[in-house]
């Protein structure tokens, strides 16, 4: 089978291995499409943090089940599926107390961009789900970084009428953009991208703001607001230092701030002390998700909250995976497409 590996920054190798078979409890997967994602890309030209290459690349899959090792009930094979790239142990300090993305044993599986994949027995159990017939494979690759925006969305609190701050218009900011929405807030996105806040606006952002080159961005955005006193809820959805800075000052007061976006390692960012203080901001950060947030993403999926052809530009086979990055890096796309 062809699998990519990742071995450095902007180094990634399509390689020949064997068929993965199934340990008791674990699912052979032939996947069907994978997805490109901003952690893809990021990872892409920077590295990542969790792990030292080489690994198997991509977290975004779906697809049908050609073995299924012992003592395996739920699934068979034929299924179509889709599998979570984690899963949590249950039985660590942060699990028992609810905080299951924090899980100290928390497993992932890496491995999307292969013709075959092989789901470990945790992710089996609690974040793999049967894709319905008339759900189209690429809407279900959508679940992970899906049930991360559904995370962050209910881990900040929305209320009915709030007036919720989405920067960046990504895959994720989009998302943020759609469930905001569906909580009943009146959402302002903004990005750098005419392109990508034409589909916020379909996604149902009320306002939408183009922030490239403009000098005041806090100001601008406070001004769609009830007497220019800031949102309610901002959510960082970029990743740099300056968006969070900006994010924070764009609240009013008693506000709360996601900050969702992952930035490089080593950075800080700086905030006064008098304003959170005075203020009562609440600050809150958010990574990944929980089995809780990943069953509730698929329902969504599966009743069609959003599509992948809202997403997907290109399609590419796996011999031009980087390809696909490249373009997906150079912010030509939302998101691109590889079959396999």
């Amino acid at each position: 089978m062809k699998q990519v590996v990742y071995y450095g920054p902007e180094d990634v190798r399509i390689e020949e291995k064997d068929i993965p078979t199934a340990g008791e409890g674990e699912v052979i997967v032939r996947n069907r499409v994978a997805l490109t994602c901003g952690t893809d890309v990021k990872t892409f030209v920077r590295g990542y943090p969790l792990w030292d290459p080489p690994y198997t690349f991509g977290h975004e899959a779906a697809g049908e089940v050609v073995e299924i090792g012992k003592d395996v009930t739920n699934f068979e094979v034929g299924d179509r599926v889709v599998a979570h790239n984690s899963a949590p142990c249950n039985e660590c300090y942060y699990c028992k107390k609810g905080q299951h993305s924090m899980c100290e044993n928390i497993q992932f599986n890496l491995g999307a961009f292969s013709q075959y994949q092989k789901i470990p027995k945790a992710i089996v159990k609690q974040n793999m789900f049967k894709i319905p017939n008339d759900m189209d494979f690429a809407d279900a690759a959508l679940l992970e970084p899906f049930s991360c925006a559904v995370y962050g969305i209910e881990e900040i609190g929305i209320e009915l009428s709030d007036v919720v701050v989405v920067n960046g218009a990504g895959p994720i900011g989009l998302m943020f953009t759609k469930l905001a929405t569906l909580k009943g807030a009146k959402v302002i996105t903004t990005d750098l991208s005419d392109e990508r806040l034409k589909l916020a606006k379909k996604l149902g952002a009320e306002v939408t703001l183009n922030v490239k080159d403009k000098q005041n961005t806090i100001e601008l955005v406070k001004s769609y607001t009830e007497d220019r006193r800031g949102a309610d809820v901002v959510v960082e959805a970029v990743g740099t230092k300056e968006t969070w800075e900006n994010s924070v000052l764009m609240s009013r007061k008693g506000g709360k701030i996601l900050l969702f976006g992952g930035t490089k390692k080593g950075i800080n960012f700086e905030m006064s002390t008098e304003l959170l203080h005075y203020s009562q901001l609440t600050i809150k950060g958010v990574f990944h998700t929980t089995p809780k947030h990943v069953k509730m993403a698929f329902e969504l999926l599966n009743r069609g909250v959003i599509s992948a052809k809202d997403f997907v530009s290109n399609q590419y086979e796996i011999d031009d995976i980087e390809k696909a990055l490249i373009e997906h890096k150079e912010g030509k796309v939302i998101k691109n497409l590889v079959l396999l």
